[in-house]
């Protein structure tokens, strides 16, 4: 690929590591991320993405700016209140990085759409707030053969993994899923979200940019992935905790003997109205 002057001297810092170079980059140009939601996690991940250079970004969210959203969801400003998410983002990406390409999808993920989407990207970056979304994009993800980089928060702790449990390693197995971690989502109720037990709004700075780092290692194929291990960050003991995690052979999605062999389980949560918000 050849670079244009202007794009020699954006991404001169990228350039200049020799584990990126300019085939990192010129990689970087022409992958597609799809990242879910335009909220606390996905707003530094958009941002670092676009300004990384990655040509092509897919966001799905169908909210819409709130005031309260302000503290922690940074590529949205004032000016937006009110405003789609998707628009806020599009527009905030435009300003950062003219390269980059953003899709809006202003909708919400659902069993329906999930695998059409998934489809057109080469990764998939979980910036959901509830265990509902969680679920069935790590199980469409799964389906559609697309590498997942999963975060979550709440008040001051937070976690990131990555999930590529379609991907056989060299001794034949294959790392694990979110599944094999978390059989199944909580009971509604048994643990508070973010509206309801409050966030710092750094901290989804520290785990999006975690992130956005990890999504920008598996598509230049750089450094070790995080599948296979779940990183844990507690922010008031500033204490980060790197845990080796193993593909369970009883997971109903990726196990010896799946019992979930399409999205249909997740039908019953879009319907009692629980699934796919991603504030």
């Amino acid at each position: 690929m050849d670079f244009t002057e202007d794009q020699v001297q954006r991404y001169a810092r990228h350039i200049l590591l020799p584990e990126i170079g300019g085939v990192g980059q010129a990689e970087l140009l022409s992958s597609r991320v799809l990242v879910i939601g335009a909220g606390g996690l996905g707003s530094p991940v958009l941002m670092y993405l676009a300004a990384a250079g990655v040509g092509t970004i897919g966001v799905v969210d169908d909210d819409k700016v709130d005031l309260s959203n302000l503290q922690r969801q940074i590529v949205h400003g004032t000016a937006a209140v009110g405003r789609p998410k998707v628009e806020s983002a599009a527009a905030t990406l435009k300003a950062i990085n003219p390269d980059v390409t953003l899709i809006a999808h202003q909708a919400r993920l659902t069993v329906d759409n999930a695998l059409d989407l998934m489809a057109q990207y080469d990764l998939i970056a979980d910036g959901s707030d509830n265990f509902e979304t969680r679920f069935l994009v790590n199980d469409a993800a799964y389906f559609a053969k697309k590498p997942l980089v999963s975060a979550a928060i709440l008040r001051f702790d937070g976690q990131i993994s990555t999930f590529k449990a379609f991907e056989s390693l060299d001794d034949g197995g294959h790392g694990p899923c979110y599944r094999c971690i978390f059989r199944e989502p909580p009971p509604p109720g048994q643990i508070p979200s973010c509206a309801e037990a409050g966030v710092l709004g750094a901290l989804c700075g520290t785990m999006g940019s975690l992130q956005a780092t990890e999504i920008l290692k598996e598509l230049t194929g750089v450094g070790d992935s995080l599948s296979g291990h779940l990183m844990v960050y507690e922010g008031l003991g500033a204490n980060f905790r790197k845990i080796k995690v193993k593909a369970d052979p009883g997971c109903p999605l990726c196990g010896d003997q799946p019992s979930i062999t399409d999205l249909s389980i997740h039908r019953d949560s879009e319907t009692d109205g629980r699934a796919c918000t991603t504030r």
